[in-house]
């Protein structure tokens, strides 16, 4: 049975212009999320080198901290977590309780000034401290005995805050360590940009307690970039259905 634009239940084949867009269209879809998923792999790439960098540093002997002169080339990719040490004099009269979730509870991380002997100040995450020890009434043994020697892990400064709150230096609550907001909030001059993470060597009477870096990177880019290869693969599938497609589509009305 015919009609007069061809038989009965013939499908027409799309105009080649339309053809032209839509397999274009997936083309460009196509070459996207394939570059979508180069990129993943570079960006593994670069964050397992980041890990074997990060690895090496925290294993190795520790070191003199950058002084002032360095201080505008300090970055994390480069220092971040790189172990140090340093002797001085901790200024405890001046400590910043910052917010902090544990593995031992939540509680604050105690931040304190620490006047090197090489002539400049660094903030010194001394350890952490549950809320009940938060008071230095209850922690009686923890005093300044004179200099010091701290070894620890460089950290780069968390300006802003944390915890889905931002820092309010005027009523001391503190989210995330922010070098140069505490520094200012206590008066503190020649202070680095950074902090320092103090290992687990004890405090007197036991608090704070040091040594709870926690050193984890997200590494899930493998499996972002399957998903767009994937569905790079599956747009190009799209785009080859439509041009056989159109020419069954053509076949079926030249035979009718």
């Amino acid at each position: 049975m015919t009609s007069a634009g061809g038989p009965v239940g013939a499908r027409r084949p799309r105009s080649t212009g339309t053809l032209v867009a839509l397999v274009g269209l997936s083309a460009l879809l196509t070459a996207t999320l394939v570059s979508l998923g180069v990129w993943q792999i570079e960006r593994r790439a670069w964050k397992l080198d980041l890990i074997a960098r990060v690895e090496q540093r925290v294993r190795a002997a520790p070191v003199s901290p950058p002084g002032p002169e360095a201080w505008s080339r300090v970055t994390a990719a480069r220092d971040g977590y790189r172990r140090v040490r340093m002797t001085g004099l901790l200024d405890l009269d001046h400590e910043t309780f910052v917010q902090a979730l544990t593995e031992q509870g939540p509680g604050f991380w105690v931040m304190a000034p620490l006047r090197t002997d090489q002539g400049f100040t660094v903030l010194v995450n001394r350890g952490f401290v549950p809320a009940e020890r938060r008071d230095r009434a209850s922690r009686p043994l923890d005093r300044a005995p004179g200099p010091v020697r701290v070894v620890g892990l460089l950290r780069i400064s968390e300006p802003g805050g944390g915890f889905l709150r931002a820092n309010d230096p005027a009523g001391g609550r503190w989210y995330s360590r922010d070098v140069r907001g505490m520094a200012t909030a206590n008066g503190l001059s020649d202070v680095a940009p950074y902090f320092v993470d103090a290992d687990a060597a004890a405090n007197p009477g036991g608090w704070p307690r040091g040594g709870l870096t926690v050193i984890r990177f997200a590494n899930s880019h493998l499996v972002y970039a399957f998903t767009w290869f994937g569905l790079a693969l599956m747009m190009a599938g799209a785009g080859a259905y439509l041009v056989i497609d159109q020419r069954h589509a053509r076949r079926a009305v030249l035979e009718a």
